[in-house]
Parts: C-alpha cells; sequence; structure tokens
C-alpha cells in the first residue's frame, strides 16, 4: 500500500499573502509535495513584474481577471502573450519570463510543478527583461 499525503482544502482568502521574488503578490493555495503546488498571482495596475527564470520548476497559468501581457524567451525565441481572462499559457524550465498588468490589474492561478521548493532562495533566478 502506497501513503500518500492527506488531502487539504484552501480558501483563497484564508491564503497568507506574500511577496514573490519577481514583485507580484502571491497567495500559495494547496500543495502536492514534491509533485505540485498552486497559487493566485496578481499585480496591481500599471505594475511590471521582475524578469526571472526558475532553477528547477515550470508552470501552467490561467488568467482569471484583468489584462497585462507575458514576455517569454527561450532558446532564441521571444514571444509577447496578450493576458485576458481564459488564457492559459506555460512557463517551461528554462525560459525567461516577465508579464505587466493592465489599467485594470491581472490576477492569474497557476500550478507549479514540481512544487515551489521554499527553502531554496534561489529558485527565481533574476534576468534582463523586456520592460
Amino acid at each position: 500500500m502506497i501513503m500518500t499525503e492527506r488531502f487539504t482544502t484552501m480558501r483563497l482568502d484564508e491564503a497568507p499573502v506574500v511577496a514573490a521574488p519577481d514583485g507580484s503578490t502571491v497567495r500559495p493555495l494547496c500543495v502536492l509535495p514534491g509533485v505540485a503546488s498552486f497559487a493566485q498571482f496578481e499585480l496591481a495596475p500599471g505594475q511590471t513584474a521582475k524578469a526571472v527564470s526558475h532553477a528547477t520548476v515550470e508552470e501552467i497559468w490561467f488568467v482569471t481577471s484583468g489584462t497585462g501581457e507575458m514576455w517569454r524567451s527561450q532558446d532564441g525565441r521571444e514571444e509577447v502573450t496578450a493576458l485576458e481572462p481564459g488564457v492559459s499559457l506555460t512557463i517551461p524550465l528554462g525560459t525567461t519570463f516577465q508579464f505587466r498588468a493592465g489599467a485594470d490589474g491581472l490576477r492569474v492561478v497557476a500550478a507549479t510543478v514540481p512544487s515551489w521548493p521554499v527553502d531554496n532562495p534561489d529558485e527565481a533566478r533574476f534576468e534582463n527583461g523586456r520592460w
């Protein structure tokens, strides 16, 4: 029999509010230790996050409200994606990225695989960005 983590439930309004290395506001939600984590990210109207890349994790983002733009760069390819509710995108390992909010701010939820390593301050590496 394989032992698994106990299931958890988290309400967004009860989640802690922390600052991400890129300057966005994060509400960490549920975690499957070593497997994946889930969080809400937010930028205030007109705010631009610092450009970063991740050392060990990949992410899938889904825009829930607001507007903005996401710049991604990987292996010589660059792309700017318009962000609005309903847009989903990936941030594979090795991707440098930067995002910014429009006039009404920006909120996204994201799955991080494997789970965000809270004990590794070097997970988010600062990079040269577009903005």
